[in-house]
């Protein structure tokens, strides 16, 4: 008897060891992916020494080069432009000024991204317009994906086949379309019963900055609301940001959350619910739904 309690004690300790490790998704390719730049690594962006001169990446002649942690690419024809992104959001890029003050979000969120990924007034730094990722087969025809923004496909200028982003695009709590979370100041916060819930279903791994644009607060949208331009094919869940199993999971195009087109498991909703973490009123919770999160 005493023995079968053991072993039963065993089994018991062995499987809550075995929930506590959790996933362990193990890139084999370096995290940092695309952005190693062709072997440059970090300071294809961040250029220790002289900013864009720094990487002879200079075209424009920018006196501001590497003014704003240490930007090694050359962002001098993107001041002041206006862009219009889907929705007809317009957002007026960062001055020179702006960018040596390092205040706005859209300055190290926007700005510096469109200095290798925009096509129609950057040089297009090191980028060659192409995906760096393998796509898994299901993925599309296609496995060339355009990567230069202002130039990938419908004409060099146009924007608006890009999600909105900038001082004017931003993600609000209440209504039919967005989460019951509470907004102050531009900091959101995913306490309302059906926020809340998706929280512990999937997790909320999106980056928002709260700015106050002409007295007006705002949680603002950029690039790296939704993409960690430092990990490429991964990201770690914890007990602050999910309360699914902590552990590593798989990633793709900078995402940061899980988020795996390719996944084997034919019901995997992953890759919808990290859009749903900012479209609260198209989540399950928000629609009495019981499916949680399927990997």
């Amino acid at each position: 008897m005493k023995k079968s309690l053991i072993v039963t004690l065993m089994i018991l300790a062995l499987a809550a060891f075995a929930v506590a490790q959790g996933p362990a998704y193990s890139p084999g390719t370096d995290v940092l992916g695309a952005h190693l730049n062709y072997g440059r690594g970090c300071a294809a962006c961040h250029a220790p020494h002289s900013g864009a001169w720094g990487n002879g990446a200079n075209k424009s002649g920018d006196t501001a080069a590497g003014q704003s942690i240490l930007w090694g690419q050359d962002v001098g024809n993107l001041y002041g432009q206006t862009i219009t992104v889907a929705g007809g959001r317009i957002e007026v890029l960062p001055s020179q000024a702006d960018f040596i003050a390092d205040t706005k979000p859209d300055v190290n969120g926007l700005l510096t991204c469109l200095s290798c990924h925009d096509g129609n007034w950057a040089e297009g730094a090191m980028m060659k317009d192409k995906v760096f990722e393998t796509l898994p087969s299901t993925y599309g025809t296609w496995n060339n994906i355009p990567t230069l923004l202002g130039n990938d496909g419908d004409g060099a200028g146009n924007y608006l086949a890009n999600h909105p982003v900038g001082l004017n695009a931003t993600v609000s709590c209440g209504g039919q379309w967005n989460w019951d979370c509470t907004e102050v100041n531009g900091v959101i916060s995913m306490n309302g019963t059906n926020s809340s819930k998706f929280v512990t279903n999937y997790g909320w791994f999106v980056s928002l900055s709260a700015y106050n644009n002409a007295g007006t607060w705002g949680a603002v949208v950029t690039c790296t609301t939704c993409h960690n331009q430092h990990i490429m094919n991964v990201v770690q869940l914890t007990a602050k940001n999910s309360g699914q199993t902590a552990g590593f999971y798989q990633t793709m195009f900078f995402v940061r959350g899980p988020y795996n087109p390719g996944s084997l498991t034919a019901n995997s909703n992953q890759t919808a619910q990290f859009c749903r973490s900012c479209h609260g009123g198209e989540a399950n919770e928000s629609n009495n739904g019981t499916a949680g999160t399927t990997f």
